[in-house]
């Protein structure tokens, strides 16, 4: 199995890339492809000793920038890593393809390069959210911020596949994001995916507030992308306040930072669940192929978990089990 890897992209470039891809190939059965450019990454690996039998670089001299427009820089720059990284999975040349550069662009590569799946419509951004009873799947997390409804049955479908096949959750809930709990809550597009997913071929679990998503009722938050966005960047911000604040209120005197010496444990036991590194990335659901979305302030850590991500998502045929699904259900009349 081969995955490609974005070496130029995310906020730390090649030092983390590199780093994480030698760590994987020497914690997991995988080759890896760096693309970037062959004489930064050469410079890098050189720091390492790695089973050059399962690395390859292939040369790409262009960077889409964080500040470039997505669809202009896919079409622009032909030669830059996240665009030859993606025609390698359409070319059947890598498995799969990870990147920590510009969402944007990734999302719209991963349409016009790698392709939709036969019968949907949108593309989904599926990252993992953390919750009390471990980890639920949130989708669309950004990358259509207008949906309609049978977009979002789409989604609850594939982040169901991707639930029970790569996150091992049996028969998992799907959760509808909303203002209330009780059914014809919400706008025209919530109470019309609601009556959608009431017929479909999965456990629905309902409605659920915002105030329950970090509880862990469902397997599976079901949004459009603007919700989704938003409830994923306040998550983060709050998550990173929270810590701040308790810091500067535990430095206050000797007494608080005793109490903070004790507590150390626990709350680094409570940071580590909150860490957007243990799983990766997210993954783009829909696509033709495996395209996974790192963080892009992703260390050597995170870079290593996506690669893990990617090989597990491959090795359970993700992919095919959604075009089966799709075809059963119908799906639209699109490419």
């Amino acid at each position: 199995m081969k995955i490609a890897l974005d070496a130029m992209g995310g906020d730390k470039g090649v030092t983390v890339t590199v780093k994480g891809a030698v760590d994987a190939i020497k914690e997991l059965d995988i080759n890896v492809i760096l693309v970037g450019k062959k004489e930064d990454i050469e410079k890098e690996l050189n720091k390492y000793e790695y089973p050059k039998d399962n690395l390859e670089i292939v040369n790409a001299n262009e960077i889409i920038e964080n500040e470039d427009k997505p669809v202009i820089a896919i079409r622009r720059k032909k030669i830059s890593s996240m665009v030859v990284g993606l025609n390698l999975v359409k070319k059947n040349q890598a498995d799969a393809f990870i990147s920590s550069g510009n969402t944007g662009a990734l999302l719209a590569g991963g349409i016009f390069v790698a392709g939709r799946i036969k019968g949907i419509e949108r593309p989904a951004l599926a990252p993992v959210y953390p919750t009390d009873k471990g980890v639920s799947l949130l989708l669309d997390a950004g990358a259509n911020a207008e949906c309609r409804p049978k977009n979002l049955k789409q989604f609850a479908i594939m982040g169901s596949i991707y639930a029970e096949k790569v996150l091992d959750i049996e028969n998992p809930k799907v959760g509808l994001v909303n203002i209330g709990v009780e059914e014809g809550k919400g706008n025209e597009l919530v109470k019309d995916t609601y009556n959608l997913l009431k017929e479909a071929d999965i456990n629905f679990y309902g409605n659920l507030e915002a105030r329950d998503i970090p509880k862990g009722y469902v397997d599976i938050l079901l949004t459009d992308g603007f919700v989704g966005n938003t409830v994923l960047k306040l998550t983060e911000g709050l998550a990173q306040s929270i810590f701040s604040t308790l810091k500067k209120e535990f430095m206050k005197n000797t007494l608080t930072k005793i109490g903070a010496l004790l507590l150390k444990p626990s709350f680094k036991s409570f940071k580590d669940k909150l860490d957007y590194s243990e799983y990766g990335g997210a993954l783009l659901l829909g696509l033709k192929g495996a395209v996974i979305k790192a963080h892009g302030s992703s260390d050597a850590v995170a870079i290593k978990n996506a690669i893990r991500q990617a090989k597990i998502f491959t090795e359970r045929d993700v992919v095919n089990k959604i075009k089966q699904e799709i075809n059963k259900t119908g799906g639209e009349k699109t490419e």
